[in-house]
């Protein structure tokens, strides 16, 4: 601070962050100057809708993969939602302090872990359970659904418990000296007070579950089709654009980057839908 002064500590971390802004928009401009000159001349309709991916026939219908995209995700969040904020409410509203400040650190260190090991552990463990009890062929919609649920665990707790700490102890104590429980106050105020925190923390898990790609690749069986059954094997936008983006060239290579503005959208807008939930005002009535 003394040697560069307050202006120009200031100046310095403006540049930063206008450098990660600047970063940001290239990626932006350049998917976009890939992608969307195909998807304008192939047409939305042909892109998004055709159920047939055959780049050798020149044949680029998403579609199948759009469809495995949200079954996965959506079996995701049925997965990760509900595990992700009763981990946070016990955290926060009754496990003991002392604990707390152990086991939260220990959940978020899961957000570390290489996605290449939980692929590993769902193709070597959670597979064959699927397979030898459910049917199918074990690589499938649901295997790949219940490794992204655990992968979103650390984002939904960690904002979750942010939420709920960030709720004034008074509104506990009104509940409690009303005569409510400890459950009822948890349930009918705490929650309520910190909703948008948790919906926020919902939407960037959901983020982060679409954006997945090594450890889907592993687990969902990568089979061009719309599933019909949980226990479908499947692909994903993300996991298509890995493999193949390796060896496309021509249109190939121009409708992996269409998919990729496809992705960059979807991914915007939960990101958008996040940071307007997050600056909601929660409901004291």
């Amino acid at each position: 601070m003394k040697l560069f002064g307050e202006k120009g500590m200031r100046c310095i971390l403006l540049g930063v962050a206008m450098s990660a802004i600047a970063s940001l928009l290239v990626i932006a401009v350049f998917i976009f100057h890939e992608g969307l000159p195909f998807i304008l001349r192939v047409g939305p309709r042909a892109f998004l809708f055709a159920s047939e991916w055959d780049p050798q026939r020149g044949k680029f219908g998403i579609y199948p993969m759009i469809v495995a995209s949200l079954w996965v995700t959506l079996g995701a969040m049925l997965v990760g939602t509900p595990l992700g904020v009763a981990g946070a409410i016990f955290l926060n509203e009754f496990c003991p302090r002392s604990v707390t400040r152990i086991v939260k650190p220990t959940i978020e260190l899961l957000a570390g872990i290489p996605s290449v090991v939980f692929g590993f552990i769902g193709v070597m463990v959670l597979a064959p359970l699927i397979r030898n009890h459910l049917g199918g062929p074990g690589l499938s919609v649901l295997t790949a659904a219940i490794i992204l649920g655990i992968m979103v665990l650390p984002t939904i707790i960690s904002i979750s418990t942010d939420a709920l700490a960030a709720v004034p102890n008074s509104y506990r104590e009104g509940a409690l000296a009303l005569g409510a429980t400890r459950w009822q106050s948890v349930h009918m105020v705490v929650l309520k007070a910190a909703r948008t925190g948790i919906v926020a923390s919902v939407i960037l898990g959901m983020g982060r579950a679409v954006g997945e790609t090594m450890a889907v690749i592993m687990v969902a069986g990568n089979a061009v089709k719309v599933p019909h059954s949980v226990l479908d094997s499947t692909r994903t936008l993300t996991a298509n654009i890995a493999l193949e983006m390796g060896y496309a060239t021509g249109e190939h290579r121009q409708a992996l980057f269409a998919t990729g503005v496809v992705l960059f959208v979807a991914i915007m807008v939960l990101n958008t839908l996040a940071s307007l939930a997050a600056k909601r005002k929660p409901r004291t009535s």
